[in-house]
């Protein structure tokens, strides 16, 4: 009675050697590092490495190692005050070609790497971050809007061979001129009926033309807003998962705010620059009527139905007015290099609406040119009547000229760019989606690692305050079955460990309250299991017969309890935000692992130490 075959006592030596693994790394702390890359994307040359450590040895800055490998960099200090005036060093003696960026490299061992045992990650109120509120234009979310309505209003009348005179704009309401009753009666039918039954149409008749205006009814403006909203939150996250954060926080705050917090990222300048870029592309024709750039920028008379860019190396270029595709339209973006040339490209590929009409606007322009034009819109603070206003500055640049040999469709490619990293972060961009609407900073906080630190020493000291002080009760209350209880939680808190690692689960103080919690509870199963055996001894049952009685009987009572925490534990999961998801998926984890050493870890040890012989007495 009460023996266990081999194979169980082997998958609970196994499950142990495995959770110590993967545990392991957490005991190893980052190490504040500086990051360097160069802006064109080359391999750094280990001459480089060399110039900077001299350099750093020259102002008593030690480090603790360097790394190079292929385009990047890596310097290791033993803390982030060297860190910091080390980064202000290298990026003075490197200059602009540099990247120089701020980092938490962890120091797990290369040994522990090789089994890709990771450490957890820690969250902002851990490990220290950047905290972003952003605001979102919706003014602009509302002319994007309008502007979609006029080029699809063109593009629809054309497809169904309805012919009209114009589109304008008169702040929210949109005017298309026909030149007869009958001309516009086609045109409301096409356009109401098929395409725009959300807008409110109405028909008037001014002195020469026959007019049908089309406004947004206020709920329709709200609801777009709303939709800039979410798509940006949306945005956000591609983003970010770009960036490689863990666990990041993205969340709506009021009618027009999103929260950012970025765990573990030092670097502020890259997080900004990549989270508030609104890079997008438009295509369009180059002006073929012999019409002279230069002269139009010269003389500021630009011809009617075009409009005046330049291209990256300077040289002003006329483009026709109307566009023939944006950015919206992209599903996805690569950098990569061309097979023929071997220059940077970025491959395009578009939703089917996008194909259709790039197919069409490029069949009829076979043989003629087309440029693909570079949008960022930035936020220049400016002052008016006292006050601190933000506005919009776009920023346009066309990065590529080309002819059109044959009718493109949903996937193209884009060359003329000036090196990798411009392709890849053009891809990156494009890859994660337009915003709908731009976004500016209205707040911005870094939280140090010192106060993380912090943190995970109190954290930690409350962990380690509760395991004791469960562990004493147990040995006292129970004798050697306490023993074996605070060996099972021992290992109960190492697999927990374990598998938030292997997740690289983002671990945040609520989770570090859901590990002390498991804690109280993992025990909860040995001391109905001690209860019961004590009952049967009273009662009067032999010693083996009580302990397989205590197992087997208290098991049900077990399952119920943990699977109404567990029932508990998802609802916070599913319902809750941020630190909430991070202490119900500790609790989870806790449960789960509980469940696993309290019956089946104490089980064996209690067998070792009883089952298959004569007991007259336990020791409980």
């Amino acid at each position: 009675m009460n023996r266990y075959p081999l194979w169980k006592y082997l998958l609970l030596i196994v499950t142990l050697i495995v959770g110590l693994i993967y545990a392991l790394p957490n005991l190893y702390p980052s190490d504040p590092s500086v990051q360097i890359s160069q802006r064109q994307g080359n391999d750094l040359e280990p001459a480089l490495m060399q110039s900077l450590e001299k350099t750093l040895n020259e102002h008593q800055l030690g480090f603790k190692s360097s790394e190079l490998n292929g385009p990047n960099a890596l310097i290791r200090f033993d803390d982030t005050e060297t860190q910091l005036e080390a980064s202000d060093l290298i990026r003075e003696t490197l200059g602009r070609e540099y990247v120089v960026a701020l980092n938490l490299a962890p120091a797990t061992p290369a040994w522990l790497q090789a089994l890709n045992a990771q450490p957890m990650y820690l969250g902002l109120d851990l490990r220290g971050g950047v905290h972003f509120l952003m605001e979102v234009d919706m003014d602009a979310a509302k002319e994007k809007a309008f502007e979609r309505y006029e080029d699809e209003f063109r593009d629809y009348l054309r497809n169904d061979k309805v012919e009209y005179l114009g589109v304008a704009r008169d702040g929210e309401i949109l005017t298309i001129k026909f030149k007869d009753a009958e001309q516009r009666s086609a045109g409301l039918k096409t356009l109401s009926s098929k395409y725009f039954n959300e807008l409110q149409w109405q028909e008037q008749d001014p002195a020469e033309t026959y007019d049908l205006t089309a406004t947004i009814a206020p709920e329709q403006l709200q609801n777009i807003q709303k939709l800039a909203l979410q798509q940006n939150i949306t945005t956000l996250r591609k983003r970010v998962n770009e960036l490689g954060v863990a666990e990041p926080v993205i969340q709506q705050q009021g009618l027009n705010r999103i929260v950012v917090q970025l765990p573990g990222v030092q670097d502020t300048a890259r997080a900004k620059e990549i989270l508030g870029a609104t890079a997008t592309l438009e295509f369009r024709m180059v002006d073929d009527t012999g019409n002279d750039p230069v002269s139009a920028e010269q003389s500021k008379r630009i011809p009617l139905g075009t409009q005046l860019f330049h291209e990256s190396n300077g040289n002003p270029i006329l483009l026709k007015r109307r566009v023939m595709l944006t950015g919206d339209y992209i599903t996805d973006a690569s950098s990569g290099f061309g097979n023929d040339t071997g220059a940077p490209e970025v491959n395009i590929v578009l939703n089917g609406k996008g194909g259709e009409r790039f197919r069409q606007a490029t069949g009829t322009n076979v043989g003629k040119l087309m440029a693909v034009i570079y949008i960022e819109t930035t936020y220049d603070e400016q002052e008016v009547k006292g006050e601190k206003v933000r506005k919009p500055v776009k920023h346009q640049e066309v990065i590529n000229v080309a002819r059109i040999q044959d009718e493109l469709g949903s996937r193209f490619r884009i060359t003329g760019l000036d090196s990798p990293k411009e392709a890849r972060d053009l891809a990156l961009l494009l890859r994660a989606g337009a915003l709908a609407a731009p976004l500016y900073i209205v707040e911005e906080r870094t939280i140090g690692p010192n106060l993380g630190q912090a943190n995970i020493d109190s954290g930690f000291k409350s962990i380690l305050i509760g395991f004791v002080l469960v562990m004493v009760f147990m040995l006292i209350y129970y004798r050697l079955f306490g023993l074996f209880a605070n060996l099972a939680l021992t290992m109960n808190v190492v697999i927990i460990f374990a598998v938030m690692s292997m997740l690289q689960f983002t671990l945040t103080l609520p989770g570090m309250a859901g590990i002390v919690l498991t804690i109280g509870m993992a025990v909860d199963a040995n001391v109905l299991i001690y209860e019961r055996i004590k009952e049967e001894l009273r009662n009067g049952a032999p010693v083996q017969t009580a302990i397989n009685r205590g197992y087997d009987q208290a098991f049900s009572t077990i399952m119920d309890a943990n699977v109404t925490t567990l029932i508990a534990a998802l609802v916070l999961f599913m319902f809750g935000t941020g630190p909430i998801k991070g202490f119900a998926i500790t609790l989870a984890i806790g449960i789960a692992t509980s469940m696993f050493t309290a019956i089946v870890g104490s089980r064996a040890l209690v067998n070792l130490a009883y089952g298959g012989r004569k007991v007259e007495k336990l020791s409980i």
